[in-house]
């Protein structure tokens, strides 16, 4: 068995090979076996320099890597991603830090098991550690969530997480739209739709960055998310 690890890249170049050693590392549990697939949304720093560089010195990793002609956003990079990886499972890694890649054992855990079909990690259950930041993003976060739930009729405490991990043949057979970050509203509202789904959450740690730091998102995407939650509910 194989997970696609899909990492959209964004002007990455401070934690980029940080993050794709943290993944290198990782010991997947039953032997499940690794694939990078590296989508680069037109990177306007030395990011691809540094992916390339990560590739020559490790040819024996099964790297897939994808550079967009121009800037289309996450969930645009996303698309790619899924349709380039050829795992029997696929999962989504920010290229920022902020999630641990040494966690997916316990998102791959479910599905090993046999219960599940699609993994959320959440932020906001368990017992692992989570950097304090921001109120209103928190709030913003479990606004956007409850609307979800509401419209899905779920009852996730995270849909905003990267963390997804999801049956490939599932996801590939969903057709996406979101090109920036209403791609969480969008692929929870549609795999919510999906007959018989087994959706599962594991609590996961969450070590946050600030703006300064990089963090990308803003009201303008909350909004949005908004929006996409109304229009994919219904």
């Amino acid at each position: 068995m194989v997970l696609s690890i899909i990492i959209p890249v964004y002007n990455e170049s401070r934690t980029i090979i940080q993050l794709l050693n943290r993944v290198k590392r990782v010991e997947l549990i039953q032997k499940v076996e690794k694939q990078f697939v590296i989508v680069n949304d037109c990177s306007s720093d030395n990011t691809e320099e540094l992916i390339q560089q990560f590739s020559k010195d490790n040819s024996a990793i099964n790297i897939i890597y994808k550079k967009q002609e121009v800037n289309k956003g996450k969930g645009a990079a996303l698309h790619t991603g899924i349709e380039l990886a050829t795992g029997d499972y696929i999962i989504i890694q920010d290229a920022d830090l902020e999630y641990d890649p040494e966690e997916y054992n316990e998102l791959l855990l479910p599905v090993l098991n046999g219960h599940a079909d699609v993994v959320y990690g959440s932020r906001f259950m368990g017992g692992k550690p989570h950097r304090i930041l921001f109120f209103w993003h928190s709030l913003g976060n479990n606004f956007l969530t409850f609307l979800s739930n509401m419209f899905n009729n779920l009852n996730l405490t995270d849909m905003e997480t990267c963390y997804k991990l999801f049956n490939a043949k599932l996801i590939k057979g969903i057709k996406l739209n979101e090109r920036r970050f209403g791609f969480e509203p969008e692929v929870t509202a549609k795999i919510s739709k999906v007959p018989n789904i087994r959706i599962y959450e594991v609590g996961i740690s969450y070590y946050g960055r600030t703006y300064a730091e990089g963090k990308k998102i803003n009201w303008k995407d909350g909004l949005r998310a908004i929006y996409c939650i109304v229009k994919y509910g219904l």
